[in-house]
């Protein structure tokens, strides 16, 4: 009797440390480098800030899938994408706060704008499509559902880069910021009605297909270890929480991150300073920290053989990251009185239609396999290399 009350307190910790300690070490990890901050500590309140972040977004994403697995798609996985774009508008913006004393930020900030759809369509998708393609030969996924976002995304990175060329001409910066804001007020409309293809009248674009879930049932019906979840722990506290009381919890938890990035923002532009870290590698270290959560999210979809929930999650991340990232931060900028332009680089504009047309070709078909995967992660060592001596 004492060895089975043994054997399940272990259990019993053993699911605790699963479940939690993503907060944990979030929490611990904002009072070290709160108390780093006040002693001058820079460089580690910058790391421990960036771990706090880390783990508490992945805290929202878990929370955020709840609710998601509650919603039928695409609300689903926008519950997932929205909930990360809010930790990244967050990140960034008080990022850009720093600019009134160091101006050289905006450039890390439209750094960090473009890098976390490198991030989310090279990274995530990449990993996730990797991951899954080496478990399983190949995954189905509805290819309207990719097809519409990266025409989405095309048009988008083409509208990025109107002020971009007027940059490279003879108008002053009045003229590059007037376009900007033109621009910025034209993605939040192209949102607006994106959000309504979506959700009112082609809800079926985001959703797996009859052939594509037939396609997984044969396979889960072959293989011979499929005992996985029939007796996993679901003692979650979250998962006896309502939809409106995991809402709540969501808030909170991006309220800490909130205090955590105004350290990474304060600290790591001094450690940027004091290394010579570029912008563009700043921007592709900030989008890392921001996605990390959604990373997770993807190669576990992926193991289960999500593949759709995994293209929603990259593809409506990368979306949503730049149609309503861009108009808010610009709005935010200019009430707190920076001049924000969307005049992006060579590198970063080039990068995200490359990064678009690779994401085209790798699931236009509607199935994806590890090379595919492999293709994607090779394109961001490509990035990541010239974004540090760019």
């Amino acid at each position: 009797m004492e060895i089975n009350d043994t054997v399940e307190n272990n259990n019993n910790w053993k699911y605790y440390v699963e479940d939690y300690w993503d907060i944990v070490v979030g929490m611990v990890a904002i009072i070290i480098a709160v108390v780093l901050h006040k002693n001058g500590n820079g460089n580690m309140a910058t790391a421990m800030a960036a771990i706090g972040i880390a783990s508490l977004s992945l805290t929202v994403s878990e929370v955020a899938e709840i609710l998601s697995e509650r919603l039928q798609e695409p609300y689903g996985s926008m519950v997932l994408t929205f909930s990360a774009v809010i930790v990244e508008i967050v990140l960034l913006y008080i990022i850009l706060l720093e600019a009134v004393h160091s101006p050289e930020v905006v450039e890390t900030v439209k750094g960090g704008i473009i890098s976390a759809v490198i991030v989310d369509m090279n990274v995530l998708l990449g990993l996730a499509v990797f991951i899954g393609g080496l478990k399983f030969t190949e995954q189905e996924h509805n290819k309207e559902t990719s097809s519409t976002y990266t025409t989405i995304l095309l048009v988008t990175a083409l509208a990025l880069l109107v002020p971009s060329l007027l940059s490279e001409s003879e108008h002053g910066n009045a003229i590059i910021k007037e376009a900007s804001i033109i621009i910025a007020a034209a993605l939040m409309v192209f949102y607006v009605i994106i959000f309504i293809f979506q959700t009112k009248t082609h809800t079926h674009f985001f959703q797996a297909t009859a052939k594509s879930r037939i396609f997984r049932l044969k396979r889960r019906l072959q293989e011979k270890n499929q005992e996985i979840d029939e007796n996993e722990h679901s003692d979650y506290i979250f998962e006896s929480f309502n939809n409106i009381g995991n809402f709540a919890v969501i808030f909170i938890l991006i309220g800490m991150i909130a205090l955590s990035a105004e350290i990474f923002a304060t600290d790591g532009v001094k450690l940027a300073k004091e290394y010579g870290i570029s912008a563009g590698l700043a921007g592709l270290i900030i989008a890392i920290v921001a996605v990390t959560p959604e990373i997770f999210t993807a190669v576990k979809a992926a193991r289960n053989d999500q593949i759709q929930r995994v293209v929603n999650i990259a593809m409506g991340a990368s979306v949503v990251s730049i149609l309503l990232t861009v108009p808010i931060l610009l709005a935010l900028a200019y009430m707190s009185g920076i001049n924000l332009l969307l005049d992006f680089n060579t590198l970063q504009i080039g990068a995200l239609v490359m990064t678009i047309i690779l994401a085209w070709k790798s699931t236009d078909e509607g199935q994806t396999n590890y090379f595919e995967g492999l293709s994607h992660l090779m394109f961001f060592v490509c990035y990541t290399i010239i974004a540090a001596y760019y």
